[in-house]
């Protein structure tokens, strides 16, 4: 079975914005995440992105735009000689009560299922808050936190789940991963 890694989308790939990323213009990638998704890459993984996208739900940005920005990050990763192999997204809001937004582990389930997996147990997760690394422990997921994004201000609550992982960015996981 091949190697699979879960990465959270904004402020673990992409520079995260309070007010959300709602054009392709506004994606940005964080500084030496292209370069990790890479390193993944040929290091043999395959890697999933599992991203909470209420900003559909909230009808600030549509499913095409989402797919637009989608787009400009598979471009980038694919330029800089990465490839993700799928993304998985909830589009709705917390109100919803769906079960594909984490802290619920919906969309973790659908990983599994679609890489053809019984379990994501031992499958690296990395993210940037508490509810990316619950949801991923939820189905016995590594926990990587990032200090990127919202990272710090996760990390300075403390109360970090057990066995979590803390390193200052992505490429600094990737360099212990896939050394």
């Amino acid at each position: 079975m091949s190697k699979l890694i879960v990465l959270d989308r904004d402020g673990v790939i992409n520079e995260d914005r309070d007010d959300y990323i709602k054009t392709p213009d506004e994606w940005v990638a964080v500084p030496g995440a292209l370069e990790a998704i890479a390193r993944l890459t040929k290091a043999g993984y395959e890697i999933a992105v599992a991203t909470n996208q209420s900003g559909v739900g909230r009808g600030l940005y549509t499913l095409d735009t989402m797919h637009a920005i989608h787009n400009k990050m598979l471009d980038q990763v694919t330029a800089a000689g990465g490839r993700i192999a799928a993304i998985f997204f909830c589009p709705h809001t917390p109100e919803a009560h769906c079960d594909c937004r984490k802290p619920k582990p919906g969309m973790f389930l659908e990983i599994a299922r679609r890489f053809g997996r019984n379990s994501l147990e031992g499958v690296p997760l990395v993210g940037d808050t508490r509810r990316d690394l619950e949801a991923g422990i939820a189905v016995g997921c590594v926990p990587w936190l990032v200090l990127t994004g919202k990272g710090q201000d996760t990390f300075r609550k403390g109360d970090l789940p057990e066995g979590t992982k803390v390193r200052p960015s992505l490429l600094a996981v990737v360099r212990e991963l896939a050394a």
